[in-house]
């Protein structure tokens, strides 16, 4: 487990590229490591007024890892992708668990939506835009760093609510 300073020496120096495989797969990483250890209650359980949990953070994950890797950059049409959650009567259903699901299913396809996704990313240039869109590579890593670093402190946050847990 590194602190965040580590993996910053790690990368002074290095190309554009790995600089933003190396923060993206820390703050994946980060995510999982404060779901890993809580009860399935727990990882249901919402501490804050919003509803959020960690089980939901990650599900939610998944689906801007397939989003914009796989369906923005991949083109992979959506019928060629797992069905998403959400429906018009629960437009926010990739934010909580079901009853049905285990926190470990819901990591494992977020680490397969990961690996994906870096299969993907590998096989393009950072200026890569596919045909008639503006939007590169370079701006889907950055959009997804953003959205997870974001619910990676969520899930600082909710990990010390539920047990006291803090750190890294």
């Amino acid at each position: 487990m590194s602190r965040p300073s580590e993996i910053l020496g790690t990368v002074v120096g290095a190309s554009e590229r790995e600089q933003l495989d190396t923060f993206l797969d820390y703050l994946r990483d980060a995510v999982v490591r404060k779901a890993r250890g809580v009860s399935e209650e727990d990882a249901r359980r919402s501490p804050v007024p919003t509803g959020t949990n960690l089980g939901g953070l990650i599900k939610h994950l998944r689906w801007v890892e397939l989003g914009a890797f796989a369906q923005q950059i991949g083109q992979i049409p959506a019928a060629e992708l797992p069905t998403p959650p959400w429906t018009e009567d629960d437009p926010e259903a990739d934010l909580h668990l079901d009853p049905n699901e285990k926190l470990e299913e819901v990591i494992g396809d977020y680490q397969a939506a990961c690996a994906r996704s870096r299969e993907i990313a590998a096989q393009h240039s950072l200026d890569y835009a596919p045909p008639g869109s503006e939007m590169t590579l370079r701006w889907v890593y950055l959009h997804v760093i953003l959205e997870t670093g974001r619910h990676a402190g969520h899930a600082d946050i909710l990990r010390e609510l539920i047990d006291g847990s803090a750190g890294d």
